[in-house]
């Protein structure tokens, strides 16, 4: 038996309750781990909330895509993964067939990566939703290199600080988007290029200003709704503008009716395009561990919790005020 987080109708926090489940063995493919500490998305708030891009597909319903923790057993037919091995869960799963919101947790061991030596626990569930977003979007399907510019809204968010350090890797300049000055500071100290804050800037007009009149190779948005029509404006001709999130909670104009406006590609993006194709996974890995082992990249926790405050840690991320990562830590 486990304690794991689950939650029997769609609601608010209040709907989340430790349980004691039945665990089980790995079967062909999985793994059994010992969950040391939780990434806590937001993904997983829509998930409950019954917002995310799939619904719950049967209740009691688990929580969690990303954690750290230690190999306990391995299937049948697992290659690559040792028992007692150090390891971080990939978001490379849906919530209606896996969870990592527990003491111990089965996954496929295509989720499953080595942790770099040197990378605790905490900080090994804070890496891999952010790192990876950004990565799939920005370079592996976008192609960002030296000189371009990316502007990141929600940039205090987890996956805006590792976009920041992903440019900052390739030689891409950063500029950061907040909606006011409270966390304009923590964002240049992070290494954002520029700080745009909404509430006092016109971000398109300030974007043209940096950029000579040229335009933001990329835009990285995880707020849509009507803000989009502002932000392809500040867009490059022929750049994209990737929207990965939904913040606002409104609905997303197209821009592309203003024939007065550059040519720009927009495109939506998950992490499931680069997760789910072992291949893209593969080269997210190497390219986010080889940040980490030589400190390039550096996951910012802006807070923790323990399990059994699991509620109050999504109230928190509901709240919007974090700079970084949220994580979850787990006693045994």
């Amino acid at each position: 038996m486990t304690v794991a987080v689950r939650f029997h109708e769609y609601g608010g926090p209040e709907v989340l309750r430790l349980e004691s489940v039945e665990v089980g063995e790995p079967g062909p493919g999985e793994v059994l781990i010992r969950v040391d500490a939780i990434g806590v998305n937001r993904a997983e708030v829509l998930f409950r909330g019954g917002h995310y891009i799939e619904p719950v597909k049967e209740f009691p319903a688990r929580l969690g895509l990303e954690a750290a923790g230690v190999v306990e057993a391995i299937g049948a037919g697992v290659a690559g993964v040792e028992v007692g091995g150090r390891v971080s869960v990939v978001p490379a799963f849906s919530m209606n067939d896996y969870g990592v919101y527990a003491q111990r947790a089965i996954v496929p061991a295509a989720a499953v990566v080595d942790r770099p030596e040197g990378v605790g626990a905490v900080e090994g569930a804070a890496v891999w939703m952010p790192y990876v977003t950004a990565y799939g979007a920005l370079i592996e399907v976008g192609g960002m290199g030296a000189g371009d510019t990316v502007v990141l809204t929600a940039a205090s968010s987890s996956v805006g600080l590792a976009a920041i350090q992903v440019a900052r890797r390739v030689g891409a300049t950063p500029i950061a988007t907040t909606r006011s000055r409270a966390k304009r500071g923590a964002l240049l100290e992070a290494g954002a290029a520029e700080v745009i804050v909404t509430d006092e800037e016109d971000v398109a007009d300030r974007v043209l200003a940096l950029t000579a009149g040229r335009g933001a190779e990329f835009v990285f948005d995880a707020v849509a709704g009507p803000g989009v029509v502002d932000l392809a404006r500040a867009v490059a001709p022929g750049g994209t503008l990737f929207l990965y999130g939904a913040v606002s909670g409104l609905a997303t104009p197209f821009p592309g009716f203003d024939l007065g406006m550059p040519a720009l590609n927009m495109r939506t993006y998950t992490m499931h395009e680069t997760t789910r194709d072992p291949e893209r996974l593969r080269r997210a890995q190497a390219f986010v561990s080889s940040g980490l082992r030589t400190g390039a990249f550096r996951p910012v926790v802006d807070r923790t919790f323990a399990l059994d405050e699991i509620a109050a840690a999504h109230r928190y991320m509901e709240a919007g005020a974090q700079v970084g990562k949220i994580v979850v830590t787990v006693d045994h």
